[in-house]
């Protein structure tokens, strides 16, 4: 594998995708007050569903995406649908080398792989470093809203 190859996950690398994650999101504990999600997801659950994309040889990043098609969460059918980015992390090492940039590029290639034409995500509010980021990536704010004890903005891109 190359350096700035972008695979599946294997059940191999989950321990890797924990050290990462956990340490791309362990400083907004005290900031946001509680634990960030992708902290506490099932990693070996998402690489078994095939989710989790990791680059890197060790992993110094990775992204889990899902896919959803056709009924939306409020029963309507609104076409094609979408791919959520759950979570993207990049180890603190590694940042300003393009990893994260890359990460996102491949988000979108794998939408359009998939033959979806939207990408979603969500952010903690309190995280403003990535409501920084993420425009610059074509993502547009759809709303925000508190969802159980996190305040979180909602994204989209359309991908062409």
């Amino acid at each position: 594998m190359t350096s700035d190859e972008i695979r599946p996950a294997t059940q191999a690398d989950v321990p890797a995708v924990k050290t990462v994650t956990d340490a791309a999101f362990r400083h907004y504990i005290e900031r946001i007050g509680v634990v960030p999600q992708p902290m506490e997801a099932d990693h070996a659950a998402n690489v078994t569903a095939g989710k989790v994309f990791v680059t890197g040889d060790p992993v110094i990043g990775l992204v889990v995406v899902e896919e959803f098609r056709g009924h939306e969460a409020d029963g309507a059918d609104r076409g094609t649908g979408h791919l959520l980015l759950d979570s993207i992390a990049v180890h603190p090492d590694a940042h300003g080398t393009g990893v994260g940039r890359r990460l996102l590029h491949f988000v979108d290639a794998r939408a359009r792989a998939l033959g979806l034409r939207e990408v979603r995500l969500c952010t903690n509010a309190l995280m403003w470093e990535n409501q920084r980021i993420y425009p610059r990536y074509g993502y547009e704010v759809v709303e925000r809203r508190v969802d159980g004890p996190y305040d979180r903005v909602h994204y989209r891109k359309r991908l062409d």
